[in-house]
């Protein structure tokens, strides 16, 4: 299985954690702007990927025992989103990056992709 710290895994994607200690491990990515397929995902240490910046985000990686969400597109992170997430415990990472190229990065690191 291959699993990847969070904290590494910002580092490896030029990224930088806005929340959380990133100690904890992911092994598999989706990439979305669609929350309800987000929520048709039954996977365990999924990393979020997405260029949607709402809190609705927030609220359906919980709903989705998500623990890590990347924000694509340097998106802006603003306050009440951060509060959200710190709440309920969901790292937050923010990276320039596009989702697409963010997903080929991550292609052959991680156990899956979608």
């Amino acid at each position: 299985m291959a699993c990847m710290i969070v904290n590494e895994l910002a580092k490896f994607i030029n990224g930088k954690v806005v929340t959380g200690d990133g100690e904890h491990s992911v092994a598999k990515a989706f990439a979305s702007d669609l929350m309800s397929d987000v929520l048709t995902m039954d996977e365990e240490d999924l990393v979020l990927i997405t260029g949607l910046c709402t809190q609705q985000v927030i609220r359906t990686a919980e709903m989705s025992d998500i623990s890590t969400v990347i924000f694509a597109r340097g998106k802006t992170i603003t306050q009440d989103i951060i509060d959200l997430a710190k709440k309920h415990e969901i790292t937050l990472i923010s990276s320039d990056l596009s989702v697409f190229k963010l997903c080929g990065i991550l292609w052959g690191k991680l156990d899956s992709v979608y």
